[in-house]
Formats: C-alpha cells, structure tokens, sequence
C-alpha cells in the first residue's frame, strides 16, 4: 500500500525540498517594490478587493531596504526557529513580481541570487504579467545558462543553477467571480499562463480563495476539476477573511448573504472534500490563512495557530477514513 510522505492522507508540501534536495530551505519573503496592472491603472484602479499586503508579509519585507538586508533580516527572523538552515529561497511575494520590463526583473532576481545563503527564487506574480520571453530566461535562469560561476552547496551536492519557481495568483476559476473581486484578468488567462510555465520545465504553484462572494459551496467544490486540469506542482488554499480598510469589507458590510461563511470544523469538512477530488500528485503547500488580528474585525476561528490547524485536518481526514484523489480519476494512491 502506497503512502503519501510523511504518513500523511494527503499529499502535503511540508518536506519538499528536503526530498528534493536533501535539507531544508526555508523562504525568506522580500519586496522588491514592483506594483500590479489592477492598482495603476494598465486594467484597473484599487487592485483587488480583498488585498492589503501588509496584511500577510513580515516587517522585515520593505520595499525601501536593499534587498540583500531584506534577506539577512528575514534569515535572522527564521534561523529562531529552524536553526540549523543553511540555504534559502527569496520569496518575491509582495504585489506582482513579473510586472516589469525583463531588464528590471533581471537586475533584481540576480540581486537576490547574489546572496551567498540564496539558493534559489520563488516568484509571486499574476497570470496576465508574464509572457514568453520573461519565460524563456526564467527557465534559461534555472537550467545554468545565465549565472556563470554561480553555485551553492544544498544537502552535500554542487548545483551551479539556482531552483527557480513561479507562483500565481488565480484565486478563483470563475470569471464573473473574478470580474467582481477586481482581478483584471480571466481564468483562460491564468490557465495560458501555468500552460506556458510548465511547458519550459519551472515548478508551477498556484492560489485560491475559498468564501468569495458570489460562489456556493457546490462552486467551489466544482472548482477542483479545473484546477486538476491545469499542470501545477502546487496549490495554497485560504479562507477568505475580510480585512479592515477593504472594498470587500464595505462589499460584506452591505450584501452579507453574498458570502459563504464557515466556521472552523465546516471549513475542515469542506476541505476534506476538497482534497478528496484534488489529484494525488498535486502539492497541497496550505490549505487555510492567517490574518494578524489587528488587520480583521473578528477572528471567528478564534486565534488557532497553522500548526494546530494541520493537526485537526489530519484527525478530520483520519475520522472520515478518506484521503486526497480518493474521489478522482487521477489517484495512484489506494488505503485499506
């Protein structure tokens, strides 16, 4: 009988790297102080509905420090808890990472590449700001052809390429959803763009929103077979939460009946469900958020930490006696 890593009923993220490369590497989040076509007015004004950055990056992450002290910084915050890390990844998180001319998303991905603990770039962008040619040396970058002399020591072996991924944001896979949270693109779009990701070999993440307005609990369930459909490596799931100082926060305010609500055990009812149509291989890198509660009105899970939230998700999955793919076509992976 086969078994996903680590004993778990899902295919969990937590470890990847250590099987891939033999230790640990942690993300170190950065700014790097690019913006998105949906805030300055390339397709829309006031990005999306739900966002306010400074909500889910840390306080070492400022666009107007270097980002060379943004990492020392973050790689001091993270070596208190995982103290023996050697090497890390710099995560461009903040806003859009691929929204530049390629010149300017070279000088600062080989800026964050310079760092001697960096070994490798995790970039967060939107679906509708890359294109071939930024691709194209993404995965020149990762394959060794631009770095001459560049190399770093990761689990006892030389690799002269740094890992190289690219996350997006999707958030949802329908289009009226995502024309009413201020997305500025479709999900034909977003689909265009892992496409062409995965197409030149770069580990492909991607994110989703569950709770957003408009979407039935039966929608978002939907949603998993579209997203099976797409050649990802990995996948973030978050509740929604409404952060103060939102238009979503006026929009709840207004049209509360817009929104799917769950409570804490209903949110780990409906994930198991989730993952029981989700396909096998697929990553599950999170499965839900947290907000800081000064950026919220109400915590209504109360103040649960992740850590305690994989715990209860693993119990929900052992008390149903189901796993992730045990409902899809794709599942290589059978219990007893």
């Amino acid at each position: 009988m086969e078994e996903f890593a680590g004993g778990k009923r899902y295919n969990s993220f937590t470890g990847y790297f250590k099987r891939q490369y033999g230790e640990r590497l942690q993300k170190v989040v950065i700014d790097a102080g690019f913006t998105c076509p949906n805030r300055d007015g390339t397709v829309g004004r006031g990005g999306c509905t739900y966002c306010d950055n400074a909500a889910f990056h840390p306080s070492y992450s400022s666009p107007d420090k270097p980002l060379s002290e943004q990492i020392d910084e973050g790689i001091s915050f993270h070596r208190v808890r995982y103290r023996n890390a050697i090497n890390y990844l710099a995560y461009f998180q903040s806003y859009s990472n691929t929204y530049a001319p390629l010149p300017v998303l070279k000088e600062r991905y080989i800026a964050a590449l310079s760092h001697p603990s960096v070994a490798g770039i995790v970039i967060g962008t939107r679906p509708d700001c890359v294109d071939g040619e930024k691709l194209d040396w993404l995965s020149s970058l990762k394959a060794g052809d631009v770095l001459d002399g560049w190399s770093r020591i990761i689990g006892g072996r030389e690799y002269h390429a740094p890992i190289v991924m690219v996350e997006y944001g999707i958030e949802s896979c329908y289009d009226r959803t995502l024309a009413r949270i201020n997305r500025g693109h479709d999900f034909a779009c977003a689909r265009k763009a892992v496409c062409m990701t995965a197409e030149r070999g770069i580990p492909v993440g991607a994110h989703f929103i569950f709770g957003l307005p408009g979407e039935s609990r039966e929608m978002m369930l939907d949603e998993t077979d579209m997203i099976n459909a797409l050649p990802l490596t990995s996948v973030k799931f978050h509740q929604l939460q409404i952060v103060k100082g939102t238009a979503m926060e006026r929009e709840y305010a207004s049209s509360p009946g817009d929104f799917a609500v769950f409570t804490l055990d209903g949110y780990l009812e409906f994930f198991a469900d989730v993952l029981e149509r989700l396909r096998p291989d697929l990553y599950i890198e999170r499965f839900a958020g947290e907000v800081p509660p000064r950026f919220v009105n109400v915590t209504p899970w109360g103040l649960v930490r992740n850590v305690e939230l994989l715990r209860m998700l693993d119990s929900k999955l052992e008390e149903r006696g189901t796993w992730q793919g045990r409902l899809t076509d794709f599942h290589r992976f059978r219990r007893q």
